[in-house]
């Protein structure tokens, strides 16, 4: 890639990864998944390596999570609460602990599960809980500890000869009670939450203690982050933490050979879907605390640990469907409806098809059994046709613009159809629709909703018409004022 192309490409990783950090960390409302997110940090990280002169303090790969809520009252962390680097091989793995074996040559290590939910710390003086706290941004957090008080999990006294304690946990939404409020909240008409992860987050964050309470939230400590108690591992911290009445991670396992710790990885992978709470992957920690501290940390992660994530789930459903959409410059891209399927978390009923070439290629036919998976880029995709069915029916694209009606053309160098008319209707939505978008204009309250209104009022037909909108004609509209 050439240093321009360089240039850009950082600047739009960074920008989007800081508008998804902000939806995950600060207003609990992702639009990705976490391996989407993954993905272009990982490339962000790989472009920064490439090109040094580009790096800059402010981006993503130096700082963790988001800033703290102007709602709560900001908590300074005495020591930095760090995220972890991913690993998604046994290379990975490999590579980290040759890394710390360079530092560390006997090195053992522990490892856990990887909660899903939301990371706080503990803090307690004179056996007593005092305050608890989010991450925020790992130096700056939230207030919660009205909040946190209200886990029952969460022991408020301890042995009062323990002058000081923080302890970091991970706060989540059991997956009995996850199901129960989504029921709930369906049943009165209410958005449901997304996912546990979700829910608990919004959960703690609550100005209302009494609604957080009733959430029925949980707690996994995981790390004794400062003590006036002295240990010499993370596992002595663990069975010290469990003693005093923490729920702390459960499945720790010392390790010391690949073998093991990949054997360990795969156990607690295996138990995922029998577990009562969400798991987004397994961490590997030097036990050693004196040698971890030797090894230190990165601006952003600690060199003495590192969390694997788990490939994405495949599913098999029934393709019941194919639509073919219209695009802004034409396109005519057919995309698979099929029976709802759970993967990584959400549920999934649609994946893009690309192209004729690629149905074809894949011999999907409507009436199949298709194997779904969400992969890479973390949009749904269809991998294969798992067995043909009697009566599954074959699927070729229109030959008519299914917008506009007018006939559709393969350009020689393409393998898509494309409509060619200026006047069809679907190309003029979708290109209004992207004039306002985020990445374009990014026009406030002027989303794909609104602006069908104002095609179907005939007040807009094409992006000049935005201009010449009156007060008047705005007020006509459902939701707005």
């Amino acid at each position: 890639m050439e240093f321009s192309e360089a240039k850009k490409r950082i600047a739009f990783l960074r920008s989007e990864l800081e508008y998804n950090s902000k939806l995950y960390y600060e207003l609990d409302a992702p639009v990705i998944e976490d391996t989407e997110y993954d993905a272009m940090l990982k490339e962000l990280t790989a472009l920064e390596n490439e090109f040094p002169s580009l790096l800059s303090e402010d981006s993503p790969t130096q700082h963790v999570g988001g800033a703290a809520n102007s709602q709560f009252k900001k908590v300074t962390h005495a020591l930095k609460m760090e995220s972890l680097q991913n690993a998604f091989s046994k290379e990975d793995i490999s590579a980290f602990t040759s890394r710390v074996r360079e530092a560390v040559p006997n090195a053992e290590f522990v490892v856990e599960q990887k909660i899903d939910g939301l990371s706080v710390l503990l803090e307690y003086k004179n056996g007593r809980l005092v305050r608890g706290s989010t991450r925020g941004d790992g130096i700056t957090g939230e207030d919660i500890t009205e909040n946190i008080m209200t886990i029952k999990s969460i022991p408020h006294r301890i042995d009062s000869g323990v002058e000081l304690l923080e302890a970091r946990g991970e706060v989540f939404m059991p997956k009995e009670v996850f199901l129960r409020i989504v029921e709930e909240q369906q049943a009165n008409g209410e958005t449901p939450f997304k996912n546990p992860r979700n829910a608990a987050a919004g959960s703690l964050r609550q100005k209302n203690a009494s609604v957080t309470a009733e959430r029925e939230l949980d707690i996994f400590v995981f790390n004794l982050e400062r003590s006036s108690n002295t240990f010499s591992t993370h596992s002595e911290t663990l069975d010290f933490l469990k003693a005093q009445g923490f729920h702390v991670s459960p499945m720790y396992t010392v390790c010391k050979t690949d073998d093991e710790i990949m054997a360990q990885i795969e156990l607690i992978g295996e138990s995922r879907a029998g577990l009562s709470h969400d798991i987004d992957g397994a961490v590997v920690k030097l036990n050693s605390l004196s040698e971890r501290r030797v090894l230190g940390s990165t601006n952003k992660f600690p060199r003495w640990a590192i969390a694997f994530k788990y490939p994405p789930e495949t599913k098999e459903t029934t393709l019941l469907d194919i639509e073919v959409g219209v695009g802004r410059t034409g396109v005519l891209t057919p995309t698979a409806v099929f029976e709802p399927v759970q993967l990584a978390g959400t549920t999934v009923s649609r994946a893009v098809l690309h192209n004729q070439d690629f149905i074809d290629e894949m011999d999907i036919r409507i009436g199949d059994t298709v194997s779904v998976r969400k992969a890479g880029d973390i949009i749904p995709e269809i991998i294969r046709a798992a067995n043909h069915k009697e009566g599954s029916v074959t699927f070729k694209l229109p030959h008519d613009c299914p917008s506009c009606g007018e006939p559709v053309v393969r350009l020689s160098d393409e393998v898509a159809l494309r409509c060619v008319n200026p006047e069809c209707p679907e190309q003029k939505r979708r290109n209004i629709i992207h004039f306002a978008s985020k990445g374009a204009m990014n026009i406030d309250g002027l989303g794909p909703a609104t602006i069908d209104q104002l095609i179907d009022n005939g007040f807009v037909d094409g992006i000049s018409d935005l201009f010449s909108l009156t007060k008047e004609k705005l007020l006509t509209l459902d939701k707005v004022k």
